[in-house]
């Protein structure tokens, strides 16, 4: 398996691991243990960033994929995936904000935008795994 073709794998495993992240940090902040929230949510955006990275990579060189399941699926997967798609371009300055105003100490305005940017990121790292189960492991090309 070349590098390229391996990416999608690599792509679904890092979101699935911000996707733990994002949830210990969730569940840390309402245990008020604050510095493991801080260390769990700067993990998921360090893993996010590599996760844009090898995505951008996969994109350049790489068609897009078409899916393959029966015509009775292709509104629920179109649906997921713009879905997926409109959220993981929003999430990008939304969780820039979101851990600036942190790194910031302004935490009250952190938590203002935390309040969306969260489930709104939570969203995107599992739907993109669901994209990827969808396309190479349910309906592969």
């Amino acid at each position: 398996m070349s590098l390229i073709a391996a990416l999608p794998h690599l792509n679904a495993i890092l979101n699935a691991i911000a996707a733990v992240f994002l949830s210990f940090g969730y569940y840390f902040i309402r245990n008020r243990q604050i510095e493991r929230h801080r260390a769990c949510m700067v993990t998921a955006a360090a893993v996010s960033a590599v996760f844009l990275v090898s995505y951008l990579a996969h994109r350049a060189n790489a068609p897009i994929l078409v899916f393959n399941g029966p015509n009775s699926l292709s509104i629920p997967y179109y649906t997921l995936l713009i879905s997926h798609v409109s959220l993981s371009i929003a999430i990008v300055p939304l969780v820039a904000l979101t851990l600036w105003r942190a790194f910031k100490g302004h935490f009250e305005m952190h938590r203002k935008v935390a309040r969306w940017a969260w489930p709104a990121w939570m969203y995107v790292s599992i739907s993109g795994i669901a994209v990827y189960w969808i396309l190479y492991q349910v309906y592969p090309g």
